[in-house]
Formats: C-alpha cells, sequence, structure tokens
C-alpha cells in the first residue's frame, strides 16, 4: 500500500507542478482546471508508452490471403 501511495503522490506533485508552470508562463496567480488538463496531457504524452510506435508485423508471403 505504500509503494502505491508514493506513486500517486509522486504523479501529483508532478502534475502540479507542471499546472504551476503553465500558469507562471501565461501569467496567471491560479492553477484553473485548463492548467491541470494541459499538465496532464504533456505528462502523458512524455512518460506514457505510445500505441502509435508500435510495430505491427506484416504477414509473411506464405501466409493465405482470405478473399471474400
Amino acid at each position: 500500500m505504500s509503494i502505491m501511495n508514493s506513486f500517486v503522490n509522486d504523479i501529483f506533485e508532478r502534475i502540479a507542478a507542471e499546472a504551476s508552470r503553465l500558469a507562471h508562463y501565461n501569467k496567471r496567480a491560479t492553477i484553473t482546471s485548463r492548467e491541470i488538463q494541459t499538465a496532464v496531457r504533456l505528462f502523458y504524452r512524455e512518460n506514457w508508452p505510445s500505441t502509435q510506435s508500435a510495430k505491427v508485423p506484416k504477414p509473411s508471403p506464405s501466409t493465405p490471403v482470405q478473399i471474400i
């Protein structure tokens, strides 16, 4: 349970720090849901494995193709 708590706290701190930077860049005094949503998108774009980059193997020439 302690590991999950540490994990959630770490993610929260990273997202909060990114939202804080976004508010500062935009010269805002408060963090709104817009900054938090943008921070989450930026965080997951950098840290989540992309499914688009996964390579799907092509069928070999000996694989029969079904024609319907």
